[in-house]
C-alpha cells in the first residue's frame, strides 16, 4: 500500500457496518469521442508534450500525434501503456479502451463480493488495530466503507439525518448540523478539504464528485470558537484536525493510505485514513474514553 502523510484528514466519519462503496460517474460517457482526443486531452492535463509521453511509452511523436487526430488507431497495449505513463486512474483506463474499441481490462468487483473477503477482514482488522485512535475506510467519493471505534466517538452529536447510510465523510464533516460547529479551526480545515476535492476532480473527472463539492461548497458555515493554542506548548507539525467532544479540545493529524498498483476498479479507489494525536493531552484521553 501507499502512505501519503497528510495534514489534514479527508473527514471524520461514522461508524456503522461495512457497506458497498457506490462508484462515481466515470468519463466512459465520453466514449464516443474517440480514443485520440481523450488521451489528448489526459497528456495536457498533465502538461506532458507529445515528445516526451512518446519517449517514455517507447513509442515517437508522429505516432502519438496520429493517435490523437485519429489518424492511427492504438492497440490495446499502447492505450495501457500510455494510461500507465499519464497517471491515469484506473477507472478512467477502462474509459479509454471502450473509447479504443476494446474490452474493459480493469474488473469492478463489489466490496461484498466473496473474492473480496480477505480484503474486508484486513482492512477491519487494520482499522481496529489502530484504536483508541480513529481510522476509516472510504471510497472514491467519501462514502464510508467501514470506522473504528475512535470514529464512532467523534460522531456523538451529529444529527441522525445525516447518519442514515449511505453515509458521506464530506457531508458529515462540513454539514451545520454535523461535525462543523465543533471545529474549533472550522475555516482552515473547510478550505483544506474544499481545496481537496477540487484536485480530486481534476485527476477522477467525476460527476458524482463534482455534485457532492457543490453541495458541501454551499453549506453555510457556523460559527465555532477560536483555534486556541496547542495543549501543553506542543507545537503542530502540520495542519490539524481540532474538535470538540466532551469538553475537550482534541487535535489530530492523519495520514491516506492506498494500495500499490490495484488491478481491480473498486479496490483503486479505496483509501484508509488514520488519524494520529496531535498532543499528549489527545492521546491520553482517547486511551481513556475508548481504551
Amino acid at each position: 500500500m501507499t502512505t501519503v502523510a497528510s495534514g489534514a484528514a479527508a473527514s471524520a466519519v461514522p461508524v456503522p457496518s461495512t457497506a458497498v462503496p457506490q462508484a462515481p460517474a466515470s468519463a466512459s460517457a465520453g466514449a464516443g469521442r474517440g480514443v485520440g482526443p481523450l488521451l489528448r486531452a489526459w497528456r495536457e492535463q498533465r502538461r506532458v508534450s507529445q515528445l516526451e509521453l512518446a519517449l517514455r511509452a517507447d513509442s515517437s511523436a508522429r505516432h502519438i500525434s496520429f493517435i490523437e487526430t485519429g489518424r492511427s488507431r492504438p492497440s490495446e497495449e499502447m492505450v495501457l501503456r500510455l494510461a500507465e505513463h499519464l497517471d491515469v486512474p484506473v477507472r478512467e483506463r477502462n474509459a479509454l479502451l471502450l473509447a479504443a474499441g476494446y474490452a474493459p481490462h480493469y474488473p469492478e468487483t463489489p466490496l461484498d463480493d466473496p473474492s473480496l473477503d480477505a480484503l474486508r477482514e484486513g482492512l477491519q482488522r487494520l482499522i481496529r488495530g489502530y484504536e483508541p485512535y480513529p481510522a476509516l475506510v472510504v471510497d472514491a467519493t467519501y462514502g464510508v466503507v467501514t470506522a473504528n471505534r475512535g470514529i464512532a466517538m467523534l460522531l456523538e452529536g451529529v444529527a441522525e439525518s445525516l447518519l442514515v447510510p449511505p453515509l458521506n465523510a464530506m457531508r458529515l464533516t462540513l454539514h451545520p448540523r454535523g461535525l462543523a460547529p465543533r471545529i474549533r479551526n472550522l475555516p482552515e480545515w473547510r478550505g483544506h478539504l474544499l481545496a481537496q476535492m477540487e484536485r480530486q476532480i481534476a485527476l477522477h473527472r467525476s460527476r458524482e464528485l463534482r455534485a457532492l463539492y457543490e453541495e458541501v461548497a454551499a453549506y453555510p458555515v457556523p460559527e465555532t470558537g477560536g483555534d486556541g493554542e496547542p495543549a501543553g506548548g506542543v507545537p503542530y507539525v502540520a495542519l490539524p484536525l481540532r474538535i470538540e467532544h466532551g469538553g475537550r479540545v482534541l487535535s489530530f493529524v492523519s495520514s491516506i493510505s492506498t494500495f500499490n498498483t490495484p488491478m481491480d476498479v473498486t479496490v483503486a479507489e479505496l483509501a484508509i485514513e488514520t488519524f494520529l494525536p496531535a498532543d499528549p493531552a489527545t492521546a491520553k484521553y482517547l486511551r481513556t474514553v475508548v481504551g
